[in-house]
């Protein structure tokens, strides 16, 4: 019986420890840099994003990879998105 005390008092502390830090933090002050604000997603990013995930589904439909054909649903399905996705990234980090 005692090794269930001790474990349930070792649950207790360390929820304690956890839990109650946050319930009596004082709200921050919520500064806004303006590297933050300029984040929200474009359309052509959104387009980007859901062509990404709808752009290899449409091949695996296609290729059905589960049979066969993995190594050319590779080529053909995923390594353009990442390299589409490379090429923005190369892109934007000229840009800034």
């Amino acid at each position: 019986m005692t090794g269930i005390s001790e474990i349930l008092v070792l649950l207790l502390l360390i929820t304690g420890i956890l839990i109650l830090p946050r319930l009596f933090k004082k709200e921050p002050v919520k500064k806004v840099s303006s590297s933050k604000k300029n984040k929200k997603l474009t359309a052509k990013t959104r387009f980007a994003i859901v062509l990404s995930v709808i752009y290899p589904l449409a091949v695996a439909l296609y290729l059905t990879p589960w049979h066969e054909n993995q190594i050319l649903y590779v080529c053909s399905g995923v390594l353009p998105v990442l390299l589409a996705w490379a090429i923005a990234w190369i892109i934007a980090g000229q840009k800034k």
